[in-house]
């Protein structure tokens, strides 16, 4: 099998590398992470790369080049192999500072020589050789041109990471702007083999065929990727796209983003032995029986848990359900506006995927290409059916024209189902109590202009000051790390997060610096002030008095064990409610009756209006006077007829939340109790409610019988001669009840 890329790490470990400035790390220790950190990826990661390592500036010699007293001081200390934990542990423990010097170009040219002899018959999709040193060493710089001339012909890679930037002057120059204050060879002279060999090095990117040859000209920057990073072989999608049943377009796919995860490699081992084989897993299936019944494989069947009940499903089922389609595809259903209908807010999954046309078809990319750039012209994108494979679920997205300098293509991007939307309600930010005064407002502009992570340069053009696409992943970042330190010193306790992975995702330097006199007036402009703790709501149990209510059947159990006597009314104590005339309610009842309750259901709709539980539990309060008003009177027919409807209409307004707080089911109980009274005892209220009294009254409540039956023949006995009764007593009587259906005597004195 050809591996992806082949890589000689060339590592300088000379006299000089070992210097340092007081309070810095030196060139050896900042070159020596750089290697651990990009042997660390190669390692765990699913990449097929071979590293070899060439050590230059050695004590000793071993390299097949060293005959007649040339190419001293330069040792293989590994040949080209797929990188392994012990590859990290000999960079770790093996690779030291050494007291010799040697020629940065004769190391090139070994370099060269084991590329060209352990890569010959195979193929491979990049030869590359990393070259970290101080370049204050003496060279031999007659060898250049032949140097250059071979790495040309043979189509090696060159990159160098050195202490100090090539270009101090300029910005933009690849990463030799991006560096550490602290570093070997910032703020201070480079000695005159370093000037010598920095030119020597410019010269050689420059002459070399590559675009912008000093941005493979590195410094000694902490991070995982900075080499350049070695490309995943790209697997090609072909496909058709079809329009219609009549139009077949022959496209090849790619996939452009993607979610990258880590590879799992956890495996269960020995704990003492460390060793896979040792660990033997079983799995036992058992019926819940006190004998614990062993049960075969073949006896088992998956069950898919549907509500409360278990559905079984064989294997064959599962199958069958699956959504069939007809196979891999990519379906135009049609074509709309970008501006209008596709919200960036809506694009999901986890890649784009670059449309292009199939490579050996000319008329395949003559009817795409007029196809993107229709599109482009127009603002429009195309809505298509992708599948990626028969046993892949379908999806619908957008295919956008995507046109560049040298390339066109569609970007094809997923869009949601029904099922993959999230509806929220919030309340309108429009609050008339809140307004932003004109300052407040400038205030937050100015702070938004200051935080701008673009920029122009001296040229007028456009800059990035955080990119993304630049940062490595921190969360693969530590996982590197501990795997490392835990492969080359186990038992030890795993490192703190390095301060540079840390600091990977703060906010620019310059960022904050331009924030921080924005802030000071926002703070202003914004004064805090102490609000008082709001008091805990209460719940729709706690308003209706549910946690205190007993069961209906409890009570009529009780009811049944105590006998009736008619003297406990004589006996019990009498609660005033309120004493108010009859001002206008009597002379047209009804009339009044209907126009409290329209007032009052238009005070509740306000309240539901505004979706904020603060507010519901207002309209919780409404309603429990509402219906007590009407039990009182006599008259539910329009509570009952409001609560309907309320209840009708809490799916279409979106007052699922309400209905919760009130905390019923669907039968609403109050509604239905407050029913059940008047079909019960409407007779005797309506007969009770004939009755005409003048001047004002007086209301209470007598003492509750204890039972039902007795309550109802005190009633009805009563009701037999009303006149007799009411011309003895002077009084009226009205039957009502309560939430527990218990039956209260009211009169009216």
């Amino acid at each position: 099998l050809a591996s992806a890329a082949s890589v000689v790490l060339c590592m300088d470990v000379g006299l000089t590398m070992s210097n340092s400035a007081p309070g810095e790390e030196s060139s050896f220790e900042l070159a020596k992470k750089v290697i651990q950190k990009f042997v660390q990826r190669q390692v765990f990661s699913e990449t097929k790369i071979e590293l070899a390592l060439v050590l230059f500036g050695t004590d000793s010699t071993d390299n097949p080049l060293s005959q007649d007293g040339q190419y001293q001081n330069i040792r293989v200390h590994r040949h080209l192999m797929i990188p392994d934990c012990e590859l990290l542990i000999e960079i770790e423990n093996q690779v030291q500072p050494e007291s010799q010097q040697g020629d940065w170009l004769d190391a090139l040219v070994v370099c060269m020589d084991l590329l060209h002899t352990e890569t010959k018959g195979k193929k491979y999709d990049c030869l590359n050789i990393a070259l970290l040193t101080d370049l204050n060493t003496q060279t031999n710089e007659e060898s250049l041109e032949v140097i250059i001339k071979n790495l040309t012909q043979s189509g090696i890679t060159v990159q160098f990471f050195l202490p100090f930037p090539v270009e101090e002057d300029k910005e933009g120059q690849g990463d030799s702007e991006r560096r550490d204050p602290g570093h070997p060879g910032t703020g201070k002279g480079l000695s005159r083999e370093q000037k010598k060999n920095k030119e020597l090095v410019k010269e050689m990117m420059l002459s070399l065929d590559v675009e912008d040859g000093l941005d493979e000209i590195h410094t000694f920057r902490l991070e995982l990727c900075m080499f350049k990073r070695v490309e995943r072989r790209p697997v090609a999608w072909p496909c058709q796209l079809t329009i219609g049943s009549s139009l077949s377009i022959r496209i090849i796919g790619y996939k452009a983003v993607t979610d990258e995860k880590l590879k799992k490699m956890w495996i269960t081992v020995d704990a003492q032995s460390h060793q896979k084989d040792d660990v033997k897993r079983e799995t036992v299936y058992c019926l819940d029986d006190d004998n614990e019944t062993e049960v075969q494989k073949d006896d088992i069947i998956q069950g898919f848990r549907y509500g409360s009940d278990i559905v079984p499903f064989s294997k064959v089922d599962q199958e069958q359900m699956k959504y069939k389609h007809d196979g891999k595809c990519f379906a135009v259903l049609g074509f709309t506006k970008q501006s209008t209908v596709i919200r960036r807010n809506q694009f999901m999954g986890s890649q784009i995927i670059k449309i292009f046309a199939a490579r050996d078809d000319e008329h395949a990319g003559v009817a795409l290409s007029a196809l993107i750039r229709a599109l482009n012209e127009l603002q429009m994108v195309a809505i298509v059916r992708y599948a990626f494979n028969r046993i892949s679920n379908p999806q619908v997205g957008a295919a956008f024209p995507c046109i560049k300098q040298d390339s066109e293509c569609l970007m094809y991007i997923q869009l949601p189902f029904m099922e993959d939307l999230r509806q929220f309600t919030f309340p309108s930010l429009e609050n008339k109590k809140f307004t932003p005064s004109d300052a407040q407002l400038s205030a937050v502009d100015s702070l938004i202009d200051s935080m701008m992570l673009v920029e122009e340069d001296e040229n007028g053009e456009q800059r990035d000051l955080f990119k993304p696409h630049r940062i490595p992943n921190p969360a693969f970042q530590r996982h590197f790390q501990c795997l490392h330190h835990r492969a080359v010193s186990p038992g030890t306790p795993l490192p703190p997060i390095e301060p540079w992975l840390k600091a990977a995702l703060d906010r620019p330097e310059v960022i904050t610096e331009r924030c921080q006199d924005p802030l000071d007036v926002l703070k202003r402009k914004f004064p805090l002030t102490e609000v008082e703790k709001k008091k805990k709501l209460k719940t729709s149990a706690q308003i209706f008095g549910k946690e205190s209510e007993e069961s209906e059947a409890k009570k009529v159990k009780e009811d049944e064990a105590e006998e009736y006597n008619l003297a406990d009314i004589a006996e019990g104590s009498v609660t005033s409610v309120r004493i108010r005339g009859r001002a206008g309610r009597l002379n047209n009842p009804r009339r009044w009756a209907r126009c409290v309750c329209q007032q009052l259901t238009h005070r509740i709709e306000q309240l539901l209006s505004n979706k904020n539980t603060q507010y519901y539990m207002k309209s919780i309060t409404c309603i429990q006077a509402f219906r007590e008003q009407s039990v009182k009177l006599g008259n539910a027919e329009h509570y009952n007829s409001y609560l309907q409807s309320l209840k009708r209409s809490i799916p279409n307004r979106g007052l699922e939340v309400f209905w919760e707080l009130c905390g019923v089911s669907p039968n609403f109980a109050i509604s239905n109790q407050v029913k059940n009274t008047q079909k019960e005892v409407g007779p005797i209220k309506r007969c009770l409610h004939e009755w005409k009294n003048g001047g004002f009254t007086t209301w209470f409540c007598l003492l509750m019988l204890k039972k039902r039956m007795a309550k109802l023949d005190f009633v009805r006995k009563h009701l037999t001669v009303p006149a007799e009764y009411f011309g003895q007593m002077k009084t009226r009587l009205i039957c009502t009840t309560t939430r527990d259906r218990s039956y209260h005597i009211i009169c009216q004195t």
